[in-house]
């Protein structure tokens, strides 16, 4: 009998350095005889809002495809975090100083990365930063339009603003709230939101305020999935993106580098760096970044 294929792979939480928090995603590493219908399984077994799976590439430094239990996303920002970090850390991806810079093939095309290092011998990775792609703003929705898709009224949202498809790689729902206690009530009513997101052609939603949960943080976001996929994102780093070009394009922040936060209530808190580069009206990328640690190494046997 031949010998089982076998596939290492690591869980690792990004966007924190604290074990068991920030958002866990497991990463396959030396995926390429892995068909596509072989990843979607490994993800619905491994149960996490994404599983990675790395490739070869012949256009960038390396290559990852990303998997929910139910469907591949173009890009995604934790499960970036995650990848680069257990490539850095397991020795996949060589430190070159303290900034090292990579480009990551995903679905969307390649993109930069900056993997920064401690002065260390031999250094750790400190943090992991990603470039997303340039913003697309698309169809915008008054909170009339959308409070009982989420159980919220109206008067809970942002005053003035309106809540906006964006993308920096996956379309998502940005929905700005007036406070923490909003942005706790809100929950999804799921029959007629289900109808709305395939109507309008997004990923998932990004709920926000413009405070933090810690004096640190400038924003504070939930972001609801698809159940039964997902239903809560303990940190979301595209939604993040999203997020950061969407206050910084309607001014709603006066500086374009801050310090977004996310998990908090669901017990797995998370920061993320966030930079929004460009004007206003012609933002180029935004780039976010954080910590990661690695907390279970192991083999899968198919």
């Amino acid at each position: 009998m031949p010998p089982m294929p076998k596939f290492p792979f690591a869980q690792v939480d990004a966007f924190t350095d604290t074990a068991l928090a920030g958002n866990p995603c497991a990463v396959v590493f030396d995926a390429d005889e892995l068909d596509s219908a072989t990843m979607q399984a490994i993800a619905v077994e491994m149960n996490l809002s994404e599983t990675a799976f790395v490739l070869r590439s012949d256009k960038a430094d390396v290559r990852a495809r990303y998997f929910t239990p139910a469907e591949e996303i173009p890009l995604a920002g934790h499960p970036t975090v995650a990848t680069v970090f257990a490539l850095a850390e397991s020795g996949r991806i060589a430190l070159r100083g303290p900034r090292t810079v990579i480009s990551l093939q995903l679905e969307v095309g390649p993109i930069p990365i900056v993997i920064e290092a401690t002065d260390d011998e031999p250094a750790r990775v400190r943090r992991i930063i990603m470039e997303q792609k340039t913003p697309e703003f698309g169809a915008s929705f008054a909170p009339e339009e959308i409070a009982s898709l989420f159980g919220l009224e109206p008067a809970l949202f942002l005053p003035g603003a309106r809540a906006q498809i964006v993308s920096t790689g996956t379309p998502q729902l940005m929905v700005p709230l007036i406070s923490h206690k909003a942005l706790r009530n809100a929950r999804l009513e799921f029959d007629s939101y289900r109808a709305f997101r395939s109507q309008h052609g997004f990923f998932s939603a990004h709920f926000f305020c413009l405070e933090g949960f810690t004096p640190a943080g400038r924003t504070s976001a939930r972001h609801f999935g698809v159940p039964p996929d997902t239903f809560e994102d303990p940190f979301t780093g595209s939604a993040t993106g999203g997020m950061g070009a969407y206050l910084w394009h309607h001014g709603l922040i006066d500086e374009p580098n801050f310090v977004a936060e996310q998990g908090h209530w669901m017990r797995r808190p998370g920061q993320a760096f966030v930079e929004v580069v460009g004007p206003r009206d012609a933002i180029e990328t935004v780039r976010v970044g954080g910590p990661a640690i690695t907390v279970m190494r192991g083999e899968l046997t198919l």
